[in-house]
């Protein structure tokens, strides 16, 4: 049967190659202009190429964002990098402006077009005016519950696309302007400061310096502070929605992030696509992603209007329960040691867990580290340090290596 696509944010190549790797169908990024993350790695137009390449012989589509909302000098240069964008044979650019729309058709007219959650697609009016301009793909608001979506998939015949994990903007479909307001940072024009996360309390006018927390807390209020979305135990009424493409929000999000939640969905997917009559959520999928930074777990708009239990009122932070460790770079089976690339530091007696997409979660204590001339060593503080360690089962080239923080 046919299963949605699996779309994984890239914010840099490394993160393209380990979303491709660990199951992704399509993966979405950004250039360094005209699009909505200004602050992440982002792509230049060399790596938009070698990404490309790499994606495409794996069989996986890459689309670019162009989702601004411009002003008039960031039109400047726009369809010159249109026309690039074509030339370097990317599957779709992903957009939300009427204006920048017309651009993409005018000078790349065989360009897919995909319409972005920032334009506020939450009925099947918009998706049908969106289909007879001819986009190619809608991309819903998350604002919607899984009966509308249906609604809309029955009333319009065009590809559907909906968000199934990741940060949940406070604002309606994103279109914010608190960090705007509040610091010059233009949230739709990629500069976004994330206001919403800051710590906020009460003050009556006629009583000024009383604050009030509205939430009793001696530390304040996080009022805009959503949970994260995870639809992990409900991909069956996702996809009985009859959607095309399931998205991961987190182009800012770590190589661990990307590569965790790639790897736990599309295992999650195939097996469903194996056998949907008998198909079982596994728990272990859900402990997995829990152990990504996250903001705990709600399943938005998806079941009903979200209560107030869909925000964190008492920190702005993350859960972070493991730190990244490493990348495998290569197994020695006469010796059964892996080779690993650190990127953060390790100790002699760590106690470690090894995963991939063809590597179940195990755990390893590391008893002894050798560095890249065969010495042992008992630390491995550089990032980017080579060092071989003794692994009790085989592991893959581009498996990852993550440890439970103390406390």
């Amino acid at each position: 049967m046919e299963i949605p696509e699996l779309l994984v944010p890239a914010g840099n190549l490394e993160k393209l190659k380990m979303a491709v790797l660990y199951g992704a169908d399509a993966v979405y990024v950004g250039g360094e202009d005209y699009g909505l993350r200004k602050k992440a790695g982002n792509f230049s137009i060399e790596e938009l190429e070698e990404g490309i390449g790499f994606a495409h012989q794996e069989g996986v589509k890459v689309y670019v964002t162009v989702n601004i909302i411009p002003h008039n000098d960031d039109l400047i240069g726009l369809p010159e990098y249109i026309e690039q964008l074509q030339e370097l044979g990317i599957d779709a650019v992903i957009v939300a402006d009427s204006g920048v729309f017309s651009i993409v058709k005018e000078v790349a007219s065989d360009l897919e077009v995909h319409i972005s959650t920032q334009a506020n697609n939450t009925n099947w009016a918009n998706v049908k005016f969106w289909k007879d301009q001819g986009a190619d793909r809608v991309i819903l608001a998350r604002e919607l519950s899984l009966e509308e979506i249906k609604k809309i998939e029955e009333r319009v015949d065009l590809s559907l696309e909906v968000f199934m994990h990741g940060a949940m903007c406070i604002s309606y479909s994103g279109r914010c302007l608190l960090s705007n307001y509040m610091i010059d940072r233009d949230a739709n024009r990629g500069e976004c400061a994330h206001s919403c996360r800051w710590k906020y309390t009460l003050m009556e006018e006629e009583r000024p310096g009383q604050y009030y927390p509205i939430y009793e807390d001696e530390q304040g209020t996080y009022i805009f502070n959503s949970k994260d979305l995870c639809m992990i135990e409900h991909l069956p009424e996702l996809i009985a929605t009859g959607v095309d493409s399931l998205k991961v929000e987190g182009r800012m999000k770590s190589l661990h992030y990307v590569a965790t939640v790639a790897n736990v969905y599309r295992r999650a997917l195939d097996e469903y696509k194996k056998d949907p009559e008998n198909y079982q959520f596994n728990p272990e999928w859900l402990t997995e992603l829990k152990k990504i930074s996250h903001r705990h777990y709600t399943t938005g708009f998806y079941f009903g209007k979200p209560s107030g239990k869909e925000q964190n009122y008492r920190s702005s932070g993350y859960s972070r329960d493991y730190d990244f460790m490493g990348i495998v770079r290569d197994y020695l089976p006469q010796t059964e040691e892996a080779v690993i690339e650190v990127r953060n530091k390790f100790f002699q007696g760590d106690q470690v867990e090894i995963f991939g997409p063809e590597t179940d979660t195990f755990v390893e204590v590391i008893d002894q580290i050798k560095d890249e001339d065969g010495q042992e060593i008992e630390t491995a503080p550089h990032p980017h340090q080579l060092i071989t360690v003794k692994v009790n089962q085989s592991v893959n080239k581009y498996d990852l290596v993550r440890r439970e923080r103390e406390g």
